[in-house]
C-alpha cells in the first residue's frame, strides 16, 4: 500500500445563499486547490465527487451535473455520499485510489447548494420513515437529533450551559476563517440560552443551519508529493463504520459506530494512546452537543467528560485538545458534504502550518478529523501526520 499526502486545499465561501451555481462553486474550489499543490488539471488522474443526497441541491444525478464544474471531464470520475459523513468518507475514497495504486494524483471535489430548496431541504426527508414505526410520529431531522441530545444530557447529568459553550467557543473561533458565515466574536452562552426553541433542548443557537458551499483536496502519491510540495500531510489511518437505522435499537447517549470507526483509523495510524498523541482534532458539529458526543466517540474523552474539558478550556484553540480550531460548522457553515474544507482541509492547513490565525500553537504533528451522517448512524474518520 503506497503512502498518499494531502498538498492542497480549497473551499468557497460558505453563506445562506450563493449566487453562484454548484459548477462554479466547485470550479472555484478546484482552482485553490490546484494553485496551493502546484499543480493543472491536466495533471490530475482521477476525480471524486462528494455530495449529500441530490435532492439537496434540487439537481437530479447531481454527480453527472457537477462533472465538467469537478474537473472529471475526460478522467475517472466517481460520486460517494454517505450524508454528512461524505466530509470525510470522499477523501477516504481517493485515498484509496491513491494508495491502491489507481492514480498518482486525485482531486476530491464535494459540493452542497442548499437554497435551491424552497422553502427548506429538510423536506427532502419527508419520505424517508418508516411507513409503519415513524411516519405516523411526523419526525424531523431536529425532532430526533432533540432526542439524542436530551438523551445524552440525561444519562451523564450535563447541563445545557457546558453545551452552549460549544457554540461559543466555535462562533468565535470562526472570525479567524475568512469563509465563515456564521461568526460572532460577541456571543456569551446566555445568548445561546435564550435562543428561540427549535425542539427541546435544541435551540436556534444549538444548530447550524443550511449553507452552500464547496471545497477540495488534492492528494497524491508518496513520489509526486515529495516532488512538488514542501509540506505535505500523510493520510496514516482511516476508518468508518454504520449502525442500525434505526434509533429505537441503539443507546443514544453514545456513539458506538464512531468509536469503531476511530479504533480502525487509530489501529492503521498506530496510534495506541490517541488522548496523548492527537495534536488537534475537527470533530464533526452540525449541533454544539455533537462535538462533545464526537470527542467522546473518538475516544478523546470519557463518556459524559467532554463538557467537562470544554469547561475548563482543555479545548480552546490554545488549549492541551484544540477542537474545532477552524470555527467548526457550528461557526463556518453547514454545506453538509462541503465541510470536508473545515475538517479533512482544515486538519490538512493546521499540520502544514498554514492555518494563518486559525494556526494552534507549537507544532501539531498528528491530527484527527471526522464526520457523521446518513440517519445518525454512520461516522467517517482520518488520522493524518505532519
Amino acid at each position: 500500500m503506497r503512502k498518499v499526502a494531502v498538498i492542497g486545499a480549497g473551499m468557497t465561501l460558505f453563506r445562506r445563499r450563493l449566487l453562484e451555481t454548484g459548477k462554479e462553486m466547485c470550479f472555484q474550489a478546484v482552482q485553490m486547490a490546484l494553485e496551493e499543490a502546484g499543480l493543472e488539471l491536466k495533471d490530475v488522474d482521477a476525480v471524486v465527487s462528494g455530495s449529500a443526497p441530490d435532492a439537496f441541491d434540487g439537481v437530479h444525478m447531481k454527480g453527472e451535473y457537477l462533472l465538467d464544474g469537478a474537473g472529471g471531464v475526460r478522467k475517472p470520475y466517481m460520486r460517494v455520499f454517505t450524508g454528512g459523513g461524505t466530509a470525510c468518507f470522499s477523501p477516504i475514497a481517493g485515498w484509496w485510489h491513491v494508495a491502491s495504486g489507481l492514480a498518482d494524483v486525485v482531486l476530491v471535489v464535494n459540493e452542497e447548494k442548499m437554497s435551491s430548496i424552497t422553502p427548506h431541504p429538510q423536506y427532502a426527508f419527508a419520505n424517508i420513515w418508516d411507513p409503519i414505526l415513524d411516519r405516523p410520529l411526523k419526525p424531523n431531522l431536529v425532532w430526533i437529533f432533540a432526542m439524542e441530545m436530551n438523551r445524552y444530557m440525561t444519562v451523564y447529568g450535563i447541563e445545557k450551559a457546558d453545551i452552549a459553550r460549544v457554540a461559543v467557543k466555535n462562533k468565535r473561533n470562526a472570525v479567524d476563517h475568512p469563509a465563515a458565515q456564521l461568526a460572532d466574536p460577541n456571543i456569551t452562552v446566555d445568548d445561546v440560552l435564550n435562543s428561540e426553541v427549535m425542539a427541546w433542548p435544541v435551540q436556534r443557537l444549538d444548530i447550524s443551519p443550511p449553507s452552500d458551499g464547496a471545497s477540495a483536496l488534492v492528494l497524491a502519491s508518496e513520489d509526486v508529493a515529495r516532488q512538488v510540495s514542501e509540506t505535505p500531510v500523510w493520510i496514516s489511518g482511516v476508518g468508518w463504520c454504520i449502525d442500525s437505522t434505526m434509533w429505537t435499537n441503539r443507546d443514544l447517549s453514545f456513539p458506538e459506530y464512531l468509536a469503531r470507526a476511530a479504533q480502525q483509523a487509530y489501529g492503521m495510524a498506530k496510534i495506541e494512546n490517541p488522548r496523548k498523541e492527537v495534536d488537534v482534532v475537527e470533530p464533526y458539529d452540525p449541533f454544539d452537543y455533537k462535538e462533545l458526543h464526537h470527542l467522546e466517540g473518538l475516544l478523546l474523552a470519557d463518556k459524559g467528560e467532554a463538557p467537562i474539558l470544554t469547561r475548563e478550556g482543555v479545548t480552546q484553540r490554545d488549549g492541551e485538545l484544540p477542537t474545532c480550531p477552524s470555527g467548526g460548522l457550528m461557526g463556518v457553515g453547514n454545506p453538509i458534504a462541503a465541510t470536508m474544507g473545515i475538517k479533512t482541509g482544515e486538519i490538512y492547513w493546521q499540520l502544514a502550518g498554514k492555518a494563518g490565525r486559525r494556526q494552534v500553537p507549537g507544532s501539531p504533528q498528528v491530527g484527527v478529523c471526522q464526520a457523521w451522517g446518513d440517519l445518525m448512524q454512520f461516522s467517517s474518520v482520518m488520522v493524518m501526520r505532519a
